[in-house]
């Protein structure tokens, strides 16, 4: 679709604060107002609006997209996303060691047990880990807490912490990333880390570095988000 508007700009709503295109509201596919809980995010998906020349690029939209499925895809089937991503708690990733080589083995507990430990203490969710793929039974208890973890997120917040749930393959990355125990570039080194020690040894195919630009852009974008929502 070509730019069809000369102007984007952040206005009050009466839910709060929308994106006016030459002075009409936008709207998400789903036909509902574009309602956005704080100006700084009106601003900031104003400015993605702006940005775009000749043809709109969504995949350059990373606000947009999220605040559209917030509002078209989460509010109307919140039970069942919250219950999805609380399942995500039962696999974990940072739940499942290797056994071997001891330098990989190594570098898994320096970087995801201190996540580990900040679950069990600041969420009450204490996980069991194991080596190989095997699946490990997690504490009732546990899950229990991530699921209401997962649940004090509005549904704004809620489509950010998919992103980052879904962008590193843990629900206790995306929870730390979203409560400041990690900046992207972190949660990113700790969901890429077995990727990053078979690529140190052996290199990266194209292919590779496409999916894990992917997954650092989901993850900055997933922690913007939830920024300006706060701000």
């Amino acid at each position: 679709m070509k730019r069809f508007y000369k102007t984007a700009e952040a206005a009050e709503a009466e839910a709060g604060f929308t994106v006016l295109l030459d002075g009409r509201a936008v709207r998400t596919p789903g036909r509902a107002l574009l309602a956005l809980p704080t100006r700084a995010l009106a601003e900031a998906i104003a400015g993605e609006w702006a940005a775009q020349e000749g043809e709109i690029q969504p995949q350059a939209m990373a606000l947009t997209s999220l605040a559209c499925t917030a509002i078209d895809l989460i509010r109307p089937r919140r039970a069942e996303v919250v219950a999805e991503l609380t399942d995500y708690g039962a696999t974990d990733l940072l739940c499942y060691r290797a056994a071997a080589p001891a330098a990989l083995a190594e570098r898994q507990a320096a970087h995801w047990q201190p996540l580990l430990d900040w679950a069990a203490q600041a969420l009450e969710a204490p996980l069991s880990t194991t080596e190989g793929a095997l699946a490990v039974a997690q504490p009732e208890g546990s899950l229990a807490a991530l699921g209401r973890a997962v649940e004090g997120h509005d549904d704004m917040a809620l489509a950010a912490l998919a992103t980052a749930v879904k962008a590193s393959g843990s629900l206790v990355i995306a929870l730390a990333l979203g409560a400041g125990r990690l900046d992207p570039a972190a949660a990113f080194e700790a969901a890429e880390l077995d990727a990053s020690h078979q690529i140190e040894a052996w290199g990266e195919d194209p292919e590779a570095a496409r999916r894990r630009a992917t997954v650092m852009n989901d993850l900055r974008a997933a922690r913007r988000f939830l920024d300006l929502l706060r701000a």
